[in-house]
């Protein structure tokens, strides 16, 4: 990342939630790389870490501008961190093309996981927060993760992905744990508990 370290200083945010109608439409394009877009970069890096994801975009905190950040780990598990605005994922075709069935969950819909085959290589190309031109390429983890969080700045959510037989598996799973997250987590932390009776106590 080029200029100030944007990864520290920023603010906890509560993450939004699937049925929110910004998780559900295309973002703006960022156009100003400037004071507020950088604020809202650091404020996005600490709820992604609050929530222990490996990604988080604009969209999950609520805004409807096309940026994400991530600190994801690739194939040889280096860990990569970044920022992508304007994003545009480009993936193999023909022989090149290795689809990865792996689990999948995303912070916005806390709780549940549900295989979701991928291909598992991916080049993402965009703007960084000052507006210079970027191509990020993805392995492993980190393939899924520029995938996954530009789905989301096109209006996508991963379960969109699914069968409808895995897209109930996972609204059933999502259920069963949803008193464990407070409608503001990560500002205020999930719930230890294994039950909804004992979270009371």
């Amino acid at each position: 990342m080029s200029g100030a370290d944007l990864t520290q200083g920023g603010k906890v945010l509560p993450i939004t939630r699937w049925g929110t109608p910004v998780m559900h439409a295309k973002t703006r394009p960022v156009t100003d790389f400037g004071d507020e877009l950088h604020q809202l970069i650091r404020d996005m890096f600490a709820t992604m870490r609050a929530a222990d994801g490996v990604g988080l975009a604009a969209t999950q905190v609520g805004v409807d501008l096309a940026v994400f950040v991530y600190e994801c780990p690739d194939a040889d598990d280096r860990i990569q961190i970044g920022v992508v605005c304007n994003p545009e994922v480009t993936l193999p075709e023909g022989n090149a093309r290795n689809l990865e069935a792996a689990d999948e969950g995303c912070l916005s819909y806390p709780g549940g996981y549900q295989s979701l085959a991928r291909p598992d290589h991916s080049t993402c190309t965009g703007q960084d927060a000052e507006g210079n031109d970027i191509t990020v390429t993805g392995t492993g983890l980190l393939s899924r993760c520029l995938q996954h969080e530009t789905d989301h700045l096109n209006g996508m959510v991963f379960g969109d992905r699914l069968s409808a037989r895995s897209r109930r598996q996972l609204d059933k799973k999502v259920a069963e744990l949803a008193f464990r997250y407070p409608d503001d987590w990560p500002v205020s932390p999930k719930a230890k508990a294994a039950t909804p009776e004992s979270a009371d106590a």
